[in-house]
């Protein structure tokens, strides 16, 4: 390992199973969702929509500075107060209280403080990537919020953003932030071969934008309904031939042919003898099968150990 200093604490790596806050997580996507279009509303389009995600802090989740004319601001979802917060560069502090509340009222409650600060944003209303969405504005089912169950979730995205940080730092070539994507959910970073991948046919402008090149992507998301549990997901895109035969480590990974990639069980992280070390063998075997049924030319791409 380089030189970030990961950890194996149990406190790290906490458990948390779906069921234990489905509900919580359903609300609690949405609310990342309206604050994401924010951002998403109110930047540039970045190449595969790197404008659009929020980042891990230290307490949470963070849009990181949007400029908004001659001022800037930035929100960022407080996971230890339990507040989202908006900081302005006039000095301007505001904070909106995460406690169990509706969708509607996250929506209301968001918009407001933005304009007491003169902040005018109108964003698209309906949730993305998500099966029979109901407008923010309209979403009075999603209400709850268990402050224990998403402080657990944020501290697994700390640990696993951590590792992602240190596989992301062995690649010299082009390679995506660590980053939040609120649409699906997840915690991913990304690994380009450097070469255009073909068009994958019917699909629109939004997929075609984030995967115009070949790609080797790792993940964390805290699983779906009917689907499986937390887990950490690893795939290429497009997916090379026999890429699924690969023998990938630690040995609890599998692959999914439902979901067309790989899949290590949070669970079998958490209770390995090392965390940490178990996710970063995943990270990194995932990617050498990837690059090498993929014919990418390593060498150029890979960082060379340095000792410092």
């Amino acid at each position: 390992m380089g030189n970030i200093v990961l950890s194996d604490d149990a406190a790290c790596w906490p458990e948390l199973r779906l069921a234990d806050w489905k509900d919580t997580c359903a609300t609690l996507h949405m609310w990342t969702q309206i604050v994401g279009k924010v951002r998403l509303k109110l930047t540039p389009l970045v190449n595969h929509w790197w404008n659009v995600p929020l980042y891990v802090t230290a307490r949470g989740l963070t849009t990181s500075r949007i400029a908004y004319g001659a001022r800037a601001f930035e929100l960022r979802f407080d996971f230890v107060a339990h507040e989202l917060v908006l900081e302005t560069t006039e000095g301007a502090v505001k904070t909106l209280k995460l406690e169990p509340k509706t969708v509607a009222e996250f929506y209301r409650e968001c918009m407001e403080m933005l304009r007491s600060e003169g902040i005018e944003v109108k964003i698209w209303r309906m949730p993305a990537e998500v099966p029979d969405p109901v407008a923010f504005d309209e979403d009075t089912v999603h209400a709850a919020y268990d402050a224990e169950k998403v402080e657990r979730f944020w501290r697994i995205l700390l640990s696993a953003d951590a590792v992602f940080q240190e596989f992301r730092a062995e690649f010299i070539g082009k390679a995506s932030p660590v980053h939040f994507f609120w649409g699906s959910f997840d915690l991913a970073v990304t690994r380009f071969s450097g070469r255009r991948a073909p068009e994958r046919p019917g699909a629109d402008a939004i997929t075609r934008e984030a995967y115009s090149h070949e790609v080797s992507s790792v993940g964390f998301w805290p699983g779906s309904a009917g689907g499986p549990d937390a887990a950490f997901y690893s795939y290429a895109a497009p997916t090379p031939e026999a890429f699924s035969l690969a023998r990938v480590r630690p040995d609890a990974a599998r692959w999914d042919a439902g979901l067309g990639e790989f899949l290590l069980m949070y669970e079998d992280v958490r209770k390995s003898a090392s965390p940490s070390r178990a996710l970063l063998e995943f990270c990194r075997s995932t990617y050498e099968a990837a690059a090498r049924f993929g014919q990418w030319d390593r060498g150029a791409l890979e960082r060379l150990a340095i000792p410092l």
